[in-house]
């Protein structure tokens, strides 16, 4: 059985996600990252209850599956989005070897293209897809839109100092020199590439993910993991889009930015 499963993981590759397969057999045991994104779970893992039964996820750019198969396993539905034919098929594949393919749905999507799905899942996982995006703050308040409750967010981040400028309600136009202050939010633009990838575009600083999480209507309640951020739903913070700028968020994304129906798929 080993043997037939080294074959069709050779036929499935080449591989981002390493996967321990039931039997031991991993999909990517060389990963220069190492085991991952094994630990990267491991510090989010302790944070979910063992069993989600009627709860349902949202897996933003799920790749080879890895997160989607850690939540069906704990009993929740999942839909699972990537634009990548090529890691569909690596998921689907997986979800049939651990026998949790009827409670994951795969499906080949944009993350805009989530404007126009007329519903919320209770958890969103919104990892390692924001900076590849070319248009990643309308990506943003899309995803937004989807999370019922909970959304856990990861980005690349700048190499520095974690702490943040204290921003005034209103920066005056001759003040403008605050904006190049170490903590000021703020990102950089990659015209090239970056680790060999031209899809990284954009590298924030951690000011600057906190405050485009909050601008989104999202609360950020931990920080369990470097570069990764717990956020809770909070359509009421002052400087949300939806409390003033739905009209451009309609034309962007020729959506109707009302409510969301709850609930699975």
């Amino acid at each position: 059985m080993t043997r037939q499963l080294d074959t069709e993981i050779a036929e499935l590759g080449p591989w981002f996600h390493n996967l321990h397969l039931p039997d031991g057999t991993q999909t990517f045991p060389d990963h220069r990252l190492g085991d991952f994104p094994s630990f990267k779970w491991n510090a989010l893992a302790p944070h979910f209850p063992e069993r989600l039964d009627g709860r349902t996820v949202l897996d933003i750019g799920c790749n080879a599956g890895f997160y989607s198969l850690e939540f069906a396993r704990r009993g929740a539905r999942v839909t699972a989005i990537d634009v990548s034919e090529h890691y569909l098929m690596q998921a689907r594949w997986a979800a049939n070897v651990f026998g949790l393919a009827d409670r994951i749905e795969f499906e080949k999507m944009q993350v805009y293209e989530l404007a126009s799905v007329e519903r919320t899942w209770d958890i969103v996982l919104f990892l390692g897809v924001f900076y590849h995006l070319r248009y990643p703050v309308l990506g943003l308040d899309i995803v937004s839109r989807c999370v019922g409750n909970t959304l856990i967010f990861q980005s690349m981040t700048m190499p520095q100092a974690d702490r943040s400028a204290e921003e005034p309600l209103d920066l005056p136009l001759d003040a403008r020199e605050r904006l190049t202050e170490d903590g000021w939010p703020k990102m950089a633009f990659i015209e090239n590439q970056l680790a060999g990838d031209r899809t990284n575009w954009w590298v924030p600083n951690s000011a600057c993910v906190k405050a485009l999480l909050r601008s989104s209507g999202m609360r950020i309640v931990r920080e369990p993991a470097h570069e990764i951020y717990w956020c809770e739903a909070d359509p009421s913070a002052r400087s949300n889009m939806w409390t003033w700028n739905a009209e451009e968020y309609s034309a962007a994304t020729r959506a109707d930015p009302g409510e969301r129906e709850s609930g699975s798929y």
